[in-house]
């Protein structure tokens, strides 16, 4: 059993040039012909464009990805619109891949599908780790992430980054293959016998008292303690402030100024964003927060960034039982980017000081993340995936 993997970048005007260097790039220094290959792009490039320039040069590699609000490779965030590849070789692992379309018809079941359609692949249906990349822009992120256990089961381990678009919050895309979908949940399964580790840690900071969920439906929270929602603003912004919200979109705001709200098995409170909000007050978040949770209004900071970054990759390699990771896929919020703005290469360089700078390393600026709370995958009892926000996730794989 061995992995080997590498990366590749591009950039430039020619979608289809761009793709096909990216994974030109990443085959020449892997050195053989890929099992596997993770794209993930920008949105400024006509995506059928991108992907087929890629597939030109992959050929029949079992193939995923999504559209990003940044790419991340071995060599730091990247400065402009780019197109970044991991290619995997490797001996004993097989990859499986699939789609479940349609989250604005039913989220749960969108992700029921993705994984299903991963496990009838695989011999026996049995696999040891999965990795999403869905749309949350169309549909409740928890709720996807609940479809995909009901086909893997309640403690299965996943992972995965909600794809993104430029920070547009419009229109995002998933890739299998050879084919572009909007508003679909990609999955890829592997098996075999191979260790991963999965690090999750976010590091922002509660401000001022909790308040209680009194009214709340789904994704939408309609009142803290009967009072509407936007008053956790309010009261910290002042009302004027508060009431700029209604006329512009709320999550480039609220991106550094989330919920929190505690939950079992997590030492951190799970960041929640909001994403809009009404004329009544009601806000609407990226996955919903349920009546009688008492939750936070939460800033960042720059130093507690980095530092949880690094503690998150030193779990994450941690869970190798001494093995060096031989890959590393990192899922990281968009408002961790936005928080650090033009000094997010610190917050990569931490992770790497705990992976190691030459493993090779790929990743994006997502819509929200899905890992186990607390990074369990040990104990399998406990392991209990879940839809993060703001937060970093990493995957190291090892041999």
């Amino acid at each position: 059993m061995s992995i080997q993997a590498s990366v590749g970048l591009s950039e430039g005007e020619d979608a289809h040039a761009v793709g096909a260097n990216a994974a030109q790039d990443a085959i020449d220094r892997l050195g053989a012909e890929p099992s596997a290959v993770i794209v993930f792009s920008s949105v400024a490039y006509e995506q059928e464009k991108m992907l087929a320039g890629v597939r030109s040069v992959t050929k029949n590699a079992v193939l995923v990805g999504c559209s990003t609000a940044g790419e991340i490779t071995t060599d730091g965030p990247a400065k402009r619109h780019s197109v970044a590849v991991m290619a995997f070789k490797t001996e004993g692992i097989s990859f499986y891949a699939g789609v479940g379309e349609n989250i604005a018809g039913g989220a749960r079941e969108a992700g029921r599908k993705a994984a299903a359609a991963v496990k009838t692949q695989a011999p026996d249906g049995k696999l040891n780790a999965f990795m999403m990349l869905p749309d949350v822009l169309t549909g409740n992120g928890a709720d996807i992430v609940r479809g995909v256990l009901d086909s893997l089961g309640a403690h299965f381990p996943v992972v995965g980054g909600a794809a993104g678009d430029d920070f547009e919050f419009k229109k995002t895309y998933q890739y299998l293959n050879d084919k572009v979908f909007s508003g679909a949940v990609v999955g890829l399964g592997m098996q075999g016998q191979f260790k991963f580790g999965i690090g999750v840690k976010h590091g922002w900071i509660p401000v001022g008292a909790p308040k209680k969920v009194t009214k709340a439906a789904g994704s939408v929270l309609h009142e803290l303690d009967g009072a509407p929602a936007i008053r956790i603003y309010e009261d910290y912004f002042g009302a004027e402030r508060a009431a700029e919200l209604k006329t512009e979109a709320l999550a480039r705001l609220a991106i550094t100024y989330p919920l929190g709200m505690q939950v079992a098995g997590s030492d951190e409170l799970l960041i929640r964003d909001p994403i809009t909000v009404d004329e009544k007050g009601s806000i609407t978040c990226a996955a919903e927060i349920p009546e009688g949770a008492e939750i936070r209004l939460m800033v960042g900071s720059r130093e507690e960034a980095v530092k949880v970054a690094k503690e998150a990759a030193e779990n994450a390699v941690r869970e190798l039982d001494g093995a060096a990771p031989k890959a590393v896929i990192i899922f990281n919020c968009i408002a961790r980017n936005k928080l650090f703005g033009e000094h997010s290469g610190e917050e990569i360089e931490a992770i790497q000081e705990a992976v190691g700078r030459e493993t090779p390393l790929i990743g994006f600026y997502t819509y929200g993340e899905q890992a186990p709370l607390g990074g369990e995958v040990r104990n399998i009892n406990k392991c209990n995936p879940a839809f993060h926000n703001e937060t970093v996730v990493i995957c190291a794989l090892g041999e």
